[in-house]
């Protein structure tokens, strides 16, 4: 929901925190921690000249989309999944950058570290957000938990040069809304014992679920505040919407969510993809480009120490019908000629001819280490060893130190757009 001119009149001023304290934190064990316009902070961090200017992240081409945007840039109406073209309409004065996703996991992962400092119980959703339970660190941090909010918001503003917003609540679904009403810059803390009077003012919107068909649908019979869903008779929401999205919405509506902060979440999966610029019939530019996103995602995979035996590629053609097509390996594996080739291959095999705008390759069924397949006439050194001093060298030099000679040359102009997803 973010911030809001839907919202009642002082709402968030009565549950904000202060120089001078804050509501009553007892039994409210959940932050919820959001980077403000992160991708774009980041950005403006590296480039100090940048800080007064309206700043864009995301694909600078034509079908480029806005991942970030600062605040300046917002107040021109500029919104995250928004298509670049109309954010230039909007604000043709902003400052347009691509998206440099290594600098972002790299300042990410040291904003995560701080967290696991304070407690082990850190579930991130993605770069720039998580909830972290504080239930156990209040007796040896000798605070509560709005004060180890304050600490978190001065620590990485000290220690990473960025801004984030915290909520404060007894459940999760409370904190992800308190921190983004607090946006920017603030924290909000809701009491325990305040959640229906937190909740019940807020347009129905505000519910985990509840987008704009949802809302428009609840709206024709009259329902258009979390209290009126709160109030209906459950026979009339399953009616309207459904009996497992009546009651899920009615729960939350009375304040319930039992969900636990749950850390380090198996990932699924791990990949990347290209929107083109261009349509391209091409097929040897597109083995080309596969080549490419084989090698981003085994470096990935190779970074968090994961192996994958499914590998999977995405196609979406000129006329937006989109495909996938996967193949399970004998043996998981990190290694980008493997990945690249069954990825190949699927686009040989498996996919019909015509004009492509977006390409992907995945590689999901993760795990850590494993055996190695051994294949009749291998060489003693192969491409894993290969990969392995790549990344030596990249860590050493840079990520342009070293490529396939394939990918050397003119790339195709094209938007980019790997994990991780533009920000909410």
């Amino acid at each position: 929901m973010g911030r809001s001119g839907d919202l009642p009149r002082g709402l968030v001023e009565r549950y904000k925190a202060g120089p001078d304290g804050w509501p009553d934190d007892a039994g409210c064990p959940v932050l919820h921690v959001d980077m403000d316009a992160f991708y774009a902070s980041v950005e403006i961090r590296e480039r100090p000249e940048l800080v007064d200017r309206p700043v864009v992240v995301g694909g600078v081409g034509p079908r480029g989309v806005v991942s970030s945007a600062n605040y300046l840039a917002r107040g021109f109406g500029v919104r995250s999944a928004m298509p670049t073209s109309h954010a230039r309409r909007l604000c043709p004065q902003a400052v347009y950058l691509p998206p440099t996703f290594a600098l972002y996991q790299e300042v990410s992962a040291a904003v995560q570290a701080l967290f696991r400092e304070i407690t082990p119980l850190v579930e991130p959703l993605s770069l720039d957000e998580a909830f972290l339970d504080v239930s156990g660190a209040l007796r040896r941090l000798r605070s509560t938990p709005a004060g180890i909010g304050a600490e978190i918001r001065r620590r990485v503003r000290a220690e990473q040069g960025l801004v984030c917003s915290v909520g404060v609540g007894p459940t999760k679904f409370v904190a992800k809304l308190a921190s983004g009403l607090a946006k920017p810059d603030g924290m909000l803390v809701v009491p325990r014992g305040e959640i229906t009077a937190f909740l019940h003012p807020l347009p129905v919107s505000a519910l985990w679920g509840v987008g704009k068909r949802t809302a428009e649908r609840l709206a024709d019979v009259g329902l258009e505040r979390v209290a009126d869903v709160a109030a209906a008779p459950l026979p009339r929401l399953r009616r309207l919407l459904g009996t497992a999205m009546a009651e899920h919405l009615h729960a939350l509506a009375l304040g319930h969510d039992n969900r636990a902060v749950v850390p380090d979440t198996a990932e699924k999966s791990i990949g990347a993809e290209e929107t083109f610029e261009v349509d391209h019939f091409d097929r040897d530019l597109l083995r080309r480009e596969l080549l490419r996103l084989a090698e981003r995602t085994a470096a990935t995979l190779r970074d968090r120490g994961l192996r994958g035996r499914t590998v999977s590629i995405k196609v979406r053609f000129a006329d937006f019908t989109t495909i996938s097509r996967s193949k399970t390996l004998p043996v998981a594996t990190d290694v980008t000629q493997e990945i690249y080739r069954t990825a190949a291959q699927l686009l040989t095999e498996q996919t019909p001819p015509g004009a492509v705008r977006l390409i992907g390759v995945r590689v999901e069924q993760l795990g850590t280490g494993g055996a190695e397949q051994l294949l009749i006439d291998a060489p003693a050194q192969g491409w894993r060893e290969a990969d392995q001093a790549a990344d030596k060298a990249r860590t050493r030099f840079g990520a342009a130190a070293i490529r396939p000679a394939a990918l050397l040359g003119e790339r195709p102009g094209r938007v980019g757009r790997t994990e991780p997803r533009p920000e909410r």
